[in-house]
């Protein structure tokens, strides 16, 4: 079931429909991500993150896919698991990364990691992710707050 899970995944993503990803996370899913320590808990949280996500990258397509297992991060136990590998513009830099998708029983994405490259690249995607937050009222601005 993952394998469709990640299919399902991977062509919202490549579409930008926000609403197709909504039937694909665990309500408490986390979502480790390169713009900030903590995850991003829950999922109306990590919805609004893709809100943002989705406006924010550009030119933005898979590359390729692997499945197999690997340990969480949440429980350290193993999960069946997907590697989809991305491609992507923000702000004028090339991006490539990965996004690590852990499945729970059912199938769906309990806990989502998303690793970037080059250092430049993680640097614009961290400030246009913050700013589009921000925006968006998901979480307070620098200096105003947690």
């Amino acid at each position: 079931m993952q394998n469709t899970t990640a299919e399902r995944f991977r062509a919202a993503a490549e579409k930008g429909d926000l609403g197709a990803l909504d039937g694909l996370f665990t309500e408490d899913i986390r979502l480790y991500s390169p713009v900030k320590f903590r995850p991003f808990e829950g999922k109306p949280m990590v919805m609004g993150l893709f809100g943002v996500l989705l406006r924010t990258f550009e030119d933005f397509r898979y590359v390729g896919e692997f499945d197999g297992t690997a340990e969480t991060n949440a429980d350290g136990a193993e999960a069946p698991s997907a590697v989809l590998v991305f491609r992507a513009v923000v702000n004028g830099k090339a991006v490539h990364g990965i996004d690590l998708l852990h499945f729970d029983e059912a199938g769906l994405i309990k806990e989502f990691t998303v690793m970037v490259r080059p250092q430049s690249a993680s640097h614009a995607l961290s400030e246009a992710v913050l700013a589009g937050l921000v925006a968006d009222g998901l979480v307070p601005a620098p200096g105003k707050g947690a």
